[in-house]
């Protein structure tokens, strides 16, 4: 850890440290804000899901994730029981979680998460 030196500077402020870090040999979706890791590319599921305000990618799990509260919504697709989702080290909202699909053709997005492409950058060997 870098040292600060004393005087009038102003202070340094410690490394950001995540909840989890994902393996560096895995190409990975960070936190286009803060860079925190929050997926693995083996995770995503679909590039063809539409957030809030543009396009979005399913993925089965994430990490460095928090949760709000379920609402009921009614999306694109049907009513759906989602709760938003937002950066653990920002705290921007990202997306959003299908906690409950009342339509049985969506039920296989219960439990998967919905992040918008504009929040998220790709690292680890992506060339």
């Amino acid at each position: 850890m870098p040292s600060c030196d004393p005087g009038p500077a102003p202070a340094c402020l410690p490394a950001k440290t995540f909840r989890s870090y994902l393996p560096r040999c895995h190409r990975t979706y960070s936190c286009v804000h803060c860079r925190a890791h929050l997926a693995k590319h083996e995770e995503l599921i679909s590039k063809s899901f539409q957030g809030s305000h543009g396009r979005a990618y399913l993925f089965n799990s994430v990490v460095n994730v928090g949760c709000g509260p379920a609402e009921q919504r009614l999306l694109l697709t049907g009513l759906h029981s989602v709760a938003d989702i937002f950066c653990e080290s920002c705290k921007t909202t990202l997306g959003w979680k299908y906690e409950q699909a009342f339509e049985t053709s969506q039920k296989y997005k219960e439990g998967k998460y919905i992040i918008e492409m504009s929040h998220m950058v790709k690292d680890n060997g992506w060339d």
